[in-house]
């Protein structure tokens, strides 16, 4: 298939792609285009694929960019969580996007994540160090420090990471009453309001993928993994320091820049870490795609490891 899926993204395809273990129903849902290196670019919460359609184009012109839905995300699979919400853990989150490239035929590649992508991309520089050859994160400070330096000014700012990891069903119940309402872009909340930097096209694609019943849970499951699971799984790694070349940018708007260190807490995890502050507030790759680009492009042109593991 030649044409996008959404219009936002003109001359690439889209394909759904069966990642799921033997006899899982589990397929994740991307855009893909360009020619060169391969590139993965993962988003955040509450958004899909389609955050990146205003860099994609002028990343494609020098790399194969793929543009993922996370698992419970987008138009890519919404399993019910489990008990131990172990299938919305990073680690499984992040296999899933290994199965995606190895599919599309990349056996190694760059990963920049926003926001929730950031973490899944966080867990695959640990879990797949083969595999990752650069990583960017954008706009976040490792989940396991955020949780452990929590304040009364972060848990207001990010009310929502509190809300989400209640019991099911009783955020889905409420964010399912008004779906659209909940979103930050119409209720003002959490980050601020991002309509102003967002194109109409993308907004009704986010509220399309975020109005189903079962993406609502899927995303609680995200969190209610991150406050449990993930947790488990980043202490458990933390004598191990990620290798490859890591870039880290927030917004010098937002609650990260305010609350956390971003280069001192990615420092503790990794060992070869740089970044900046950007102008804007926390949806980066829409606020100032330009300026991210501009960060970008020289990073991912950098030498790739031949050696990443020892």
């Amino acid at each position: 298939m030649n044409t996008s899926s959404t219009g936002l993204f003109p001359g690439f395809a889209h394909r759904a792609v069966q990642v799921g273990d033997a006899g899982e129903d589990m397929h994740i849902h991307c855009e893909y285009g360009g020619e060169g290196p391969p590139l993965l670019l993962l988003h955040g919460y509450p958004q899909t694929h389609v955050l990146w359609h205003k860099v994609a184009q002028q990343l494609a012109r020098h790399y194969s960019v793929v543009c993922a839905d996370l698992r419970g995300y987008g138009d890519s699979g919404k399993p019910p969580g489990t008990p131990d919400h172990g299938n919305y853990s990073k680690r499984v989150m992040a296999r899933d996007q290994v199965r995606l490239m190895e599919a599309l035929g990349h056996s190694r590649f760059a990963v920049v994540g926003h926001d929730r992508g950031g973490r899944v991309a966080h867990r695959m520089a640990r879990d797949h160090r083969e595999r990752v050859t650069r990583l960017c994160v954008l706009d976040i400070s490792p989940t396991l420090t955020m949780y452990e330096n929590t304040t009364k000014a972060f848990a207001t700012a990010y009310y929502h990471w509190f809300f989400l990891i209640q019991p099911a069903p009783f955020p889905e119940t409420l964010i399912g009453h008004d779906p659209k309402y909940y979103l930050p872009w119409r209720s003002g909340g959490r980050h601020g309001n991002a309509l102003p930097y967002t194109a109409p096209e993308a907004i009704t694609e986010y509220e399309r993928c975020f109005s189903d019943p079962a993406a609502i849970h899927a995303s609680c499951e995200d969190y209610r993994a991150a406050a449990s699971i993930d947790l488990e799984h980043d202490r458990a790694d933390l004598a191990d320091k990620i290798r490859c070349p890591l870039l880290v940018l927030w917004g010098e708007k937002g609650v990260v820049n305010r609350l956390f260190k971003p280069i001192e807490d990615w420092s503790a995890v990794a060992t070869d870490v740089r970044g900046k502050a950007l102008p804007s507030g926390h949806f980066i790759p829409e606020e100032v795609p330009e300026l991210l680009l501009a960060e970008l492009l020289p990073f991912l042109a950098g030498p790739v490891l031949t050696r990443l593991i020892d």
